[in-house]
């Protein structure tokens, strides 16, 4: 509930702005001399002080001074009898929201009211998320770490590059790829390094809102525009005005609202539902999705000139079974968070969980790998954990049959060791030869995993020619060795082998 402090020392005027706040849904509390006001402001937290500028102890512009020390979130609106030019400028000046003279309009007074709270709440949004920015910048920088984001794989790393490259612009970025695997992570990275960082990020999951309420959700609207619309409201837009505004499955906002977010886009302005006074739109546009936009423009789900509007800057994050090598950082970053929220320290990975982690497809990516790893700390009997409970279905088989016996036999007859070749005319004579050599499926029966097959084969020949060594063979691949680790997980290729 919202809370009011009115200071009055006429019984009359204080019953009837306490009767009239109160019927507004506030919680009122009352000082008839500064005195008290000021002891109740050092003791409570108000959304909204009321005060008279006449009052029998204290000067009113010497109160709002020191209300102002005490609380300065909380903002002041002076109602007075006193109607002078340089009063009223003189309360501003030191600090008051608004200026009231008796007789008061209440209808007036309560707009005011309303905007000084809204103005109080907003100053503290802006001040949590500050101190958020405050702590996000402490963080280390490190090879696997960037603004809270873990990663060293190089697709990541091209990402970590990118978004210091267009951070500091006001560029509209739209951020690609499957669910759970870091979009909001990497538009507060956007944000944090960008020079809107002190103002509000304000997120909006357009799949989330009710669709008859959306346009009214995100521009806000005036009373009386609608049934229920009691009171004015700010939408996203205006809460986002300075920062930065994350529109969360862009696919999934109703069609009949896009022309008018890309009416905001082209004029940067726009208009709150029921209202014909135009306001400014100084905000820094990044949208995420799930699904493929040329997709949900086909299906008429995305306008295709917003599509082009919103994506000035594309960033695609891969999913975590394309940058396995970061799947043992994630893990270990986990760990360590959930073992110190869990008051288990001493937990760790056993080199079996390694294996499992390093074999799995993680179709929930990064969030999937979040889950499994706080609910591994949570059930782990002792310092060990020894299994993860995960499907027991990964990707990719595990057997081996004739046909991939004689794909391995005719790619192993290519000359790739041949130093005056080109690598990449090397690298399509092999695929030629590959897929002209496989049968035509006569059913679904016959149908080869030939990716597949072929990156057993890659492997099993690098462990052949590196002698088994596993870093060696990772580095004539030129991937990671904890890459590799998952592709022998995968095919079942031990040591023996």
């Amino acid at each position: 509930m919202k809370k009011a402090l009115i200071i009055e020392d006429d019984k009359v005027t204080l019953d009837l702005f306490s009767f009239q706040l109160s019927s507004e849904g506030f919680e009122v509390a009352l000082a008839e001399s500064g005195r008290e006001g000021i002891d109740l402001i050092q003791k409570e937290e108000f959304d909204v002080i009321l005060t008279d500028l006449n009052l029998p102890d204290m000067n009113g512009i010497d109160l709002i001074s020191r209300s102002r020390e005490v609380a300065p979130q909380t903002e002041i609106i002076v109602v007075t009898g006193n109607d002078t030019a340089e009063k009223a400028i003189e309360a501003t000046r030191v600090g008051a929201f608004g200026y009231i003279v008796k007789p008061v309009d209440f209808g007036e007074l309560m707009v005011d009211v309303r905007n000084a709270v809204e103005r109080k709440h907003q100053s503290e949004i802006n001040r949590q998320q500050a101190e958020e920015i405050v702590k996000l910048r402490g963080r280390l920088t490190s090879p696997t770490s960037f603004e809270g984001i873990v990663g060293s794989s190089r697709p990541m790393k091209q990402i970590f590059e990118l978004i210091e490259n267009v951070a500091d612009s006001d560029a509209n970025i739209l951020i690609l790829g499957e669910s759970g695997t870091g979009k909001e992570v990497i538009a507060n990275a956007i944000h944090v390094r960008s020079s809107r960082t002190a103002k509000p990020f304000v997120k909006v999951n357009c799949s989330a809102l009710p669709k008859e309420l959306i346009e009214s959700q995100l521009f806000g609207h005036v009373k009386g525009s609608f049934t229920g619309a009691n009171t004015d409201k700010t939408g996203f837009i205006g809460q986002a005005n300075g920062g930065s505004l994350l529109l969360d499955e862009i696919a999934e906002m109703p069609a009949e609202l896009q022309p008018k977010l890309l009416r905001v886009l082209q004029e940067k302005a726009y208009q709150p539902v029921g209202s014909e006074k135009t306001r400014e739109a100084d905000f820094r546009l990044i949208c995420s999705t799930n699904r493929d936009p040329f997709e949900a423009i086909t299906e008429g789900n995305l306008r295709e000139d917003l599509y082009y509007r919103i994506n000035t800057i594309e960033i695609r994050l891969p999913p975590l079974r394309d940058r396995m090598e970061d799947v043992p950082i994630l893990a270990e970053h986990f760990l360590r968070h959930y073992a110190e929220k869990y008051e288990r320290p001493e937990v760790r990975f056993s080199e079996r969980v390694y294996n499992r982690m390093l074999s799995y497809n993680w179709r929930g990516n990064v969030r999937e790998l979040q889950n499994t790893i706080e609910r591994a700390v949570l059930l782990a009997k002792d310092s060990a954990i020894d299994r993860l409970d995960l499907p027991t279905a990964s990707f990719g088989s595990d057997d081996v049959d004739a046909d991939e016996s004689a794909i391995y036999a005719q790619t192993n007859q290519l000359n790739l060791g041949a130093t005056d070749q080109d690598p990449a005319v090397m690298f399509q004579t092999m695929g030629r030869m590959i897929i002209d050599g496989l049968p035509e499926p006569s059913s679904d029966e016959d149908k080869i995993d030939v990716f597949g097959q072929v990156e057993r084969c890659i492997a099993e020949a690098a462990l052949k020619r590196t002698g088994g060594n596993k870093q060696a063979a990772a580095n004539l691949l030129g991937i990671y060795r904890p890459r590799l680790y998952g592709i022998l997980k995968r095919h079942n290729i031990s040591d023996s082998d």
